[in-house]
């Protein structure tokens, strides 16, 4: 019995197949337009930077936890309970940072699986031309398969099936691109501050575009406290401005920033610093101004190229000896901390021009300091020093001393030696500052002299050669010569008081001399 076929399709029949297929063609893609924005793919790699980091820094403060040492007057019970409640603190704000990241990896897997979907609905519209792109995508490595099928909706075609044909609106084309470009779910807000995760998309994109400069400054929400380590990414970068934060620490991979010559994190919470700091070998200035540093690694003296350096206003009670491989720098600043001594390598910093240590605990300087023949500014009020080293002699170049509010006992005759002298403060040493050095007149260039509340009675009589003094400051001092009136009147009176008091001492002398020869003129002439 032969066969029996079912009939073809009318010719109505497939355009009323077509035209149906056309409507939900239609449909899917203006449902995908009338989505949220789709995240970037430097989106999605923040995310998951922002999540590996955060997972990182929680374990790291749960071992902190569980090492926390416990006060022997308290009881255990209660310690428990503390722990308990930071343990679950640290949890939420783990939990916190990791909300927004997310989110983003949330919508990121959704939009894979309408990615799924709308090449589901490609093979079935468009057999022939699915196969193709199947084959096609097998010869790709994997790496470029996954951005690729991120990208697979971007460029379907939606041209309009003729009445004939199998309809064409999810077929590839290169022409054609869809016109509704997804937003970067990390746009800059202005002046709102930026969280971890927009943190994290600023990272990669600066990565992406081999950016130099980053300025940050002050634009971090408070509830930034670390970096993500993806920050090691930024190679290219040269300037990196992280100040006015609240960051606790920086990350690991630090050292990865190559090319970085400006570091900028004063103002910050920094507990401590990594090691691989001392990776940075192009750095030339690093602030650190107003953190809570307590200590530095020693790697910090890797610096090779630094050269200048702001610790001040933070904890530090010591320096470290490697500092004396810093041969680059020429400005130091380490005021405002709890220094106690110098190590005795700073006289290695042979490029130093400027070192200020002013408001620690200093109780004396080295004697290496002498070696500092470049050095120019050397501040050191309101500390506890004695006395200084021998060897200010060798300060050529010194041209500003501020000992000031010290317990200053003497001063050095070598100090006369540093004949580029123009300020001089060796003032608020009260009770214990009783003279200047007798050489004093040999600073030949100084213009500023400030011995307010010492001791000092009488100046010594080099005090004339002063010429260039332009400023005297001896408030509070009980001087006796010059007189006080003198002193009132300016520098150049007390200068010009001191040459006449030479003068008069020396008048008596001369005519006495004077008065020998004419006598022993006289006695040769006379016959005997």
């Amino acid at each position: 019995m032969a066969a029996v076929w079912p009939p073809p399709p009318s010719q109505s029949a497939r355009q009323r197949s077509t035209t149906a297929m056309n409507e939900a063609v239609e449909k899917i893609m203006l449902t995908y337009r009338s989505l949220p924005a789709r995240p970037t793919l430097d989106d999605v790699n923040a995310a998951e930077a922002v999540f590996r980091a955060s997972e990182a820094e929680e374990e790291a403060r749960t071992k902190d936890l569980e090492r926390m040492a416990k006060n022997p007057d308290l009881p255990d019970e209660l310690f428990a309970v503390l722990k308990d409640v930071l343990r679950i603190a640290t949890r939420l704000r783990a939990e916190d940072q990791r909300r927004e990241a997310r989110r983003v990896l949330d919508l990121d897997r959704r939009f894979r699986d309408l990615d799924e979907l709308v090449q589901r609905a490609s093979r079935l519209v468009s057999p022939d031309s699915a196969d193709e792109d199947s084959e096609n995508r097998s010869r790709l490595p994997p790496a470029e398969v996954k951005l690729e099928s991120r990208a697979r909706i971007s460029d379907l075609s939606l041209e309009k099936a003729s009445s004939c044909e199998a309809p064409k609106a999810l077929t590839r084309s290169s022409s054609w691109k869809l016109d509704r470009a997804p937003a970067p779910v990390f746009a800059d807000g202005g002046s709102q501050k930026i969280s971890l995760i927009k943190l994290a998309g600023l990272i990669e994109s600066s990565a992406k575009n081999e950016t130099k400069a980053l300025d940050l400054q002050s634009k971090l929400m408070d509830q930034v406290e670390w970096l993500p380590l993806s920050l090691g990414k930024l190679t290219a970068i040269t300037d990196l401005n992280l100040s006015e934060n609240q960051l606790l620490a920086l990350p690991s991979n630090i050292g990865d920033l190559k090319s970085l010559k400006k570091l900028d994190l004063h103002s910050n919470k920094l507990i401590n610093l990594p090691e691989s700091i001392g990776e940075l070998t192009q750095l030339t200035d690093l602030d650190l101004k107003a953190n809570n540093l307590k200590s530095l690694p020693a790697t910090l003296g890797n610096l090779a190229s630094l050269a200048t350096l702001d610790l001040s206003s933070n904890q530090l009670s010591v320096l470290p000896d490697t500092l004396g491989n810093l041969t680059s720098l020429r400005k130091l600043n380490a005021e405002t901390n709890e220094l106690e001594e110098l190590p005795y390598t700073i006289g290695s910093c042979s490029a130093l021009e400027d070192l200020r240590l002013d408001f620690n605990q200093i109780r004396g300087m080295p004697e290496a300091m002498g070696k500092l023949e470049s050095l120019q500014v050397l501040s050191l009020h309101y500390n506890r020093i004695k006395g200084l080293p021998t060897t200010m002699a060798s300060l050529q170049e010194l041209r500003e001393l501020d000992v000031s509010f010290n317990e200053l006992e003497s001063i050095p005759e070598s100090l006369c030696f540093a004949t580029k002298l123009v300020k001089l403060r060796v003032g608020n040493n009260f009770a214990d500052l009783r003279a200047l050095p007798r050489s004093i007149g040999n600073l030949e260039m100084l213009e500023e002299l400030d011995i307010s509340n010492d001791q000092i009675k009488v100046l010594p009589s080099s005090f004339r050669l002063l010429s260039k003094l332009r400023v005297f400051l001896a408030d509070g001092t009980p001087l006796e010569v010059p007189p006080r009136e003198v002193v009132d009147l300016g520098a150049q009176a007390a200068v010009k008081y001191m040459a006449d008091l030479e003068e008069r001492k020396n008048a008596p002398v001369e005519a006495e001399k004077k008065k020998g020869l004419c006598s022993c003129l006289f006695s040769i002439r006379s016959p005997h």
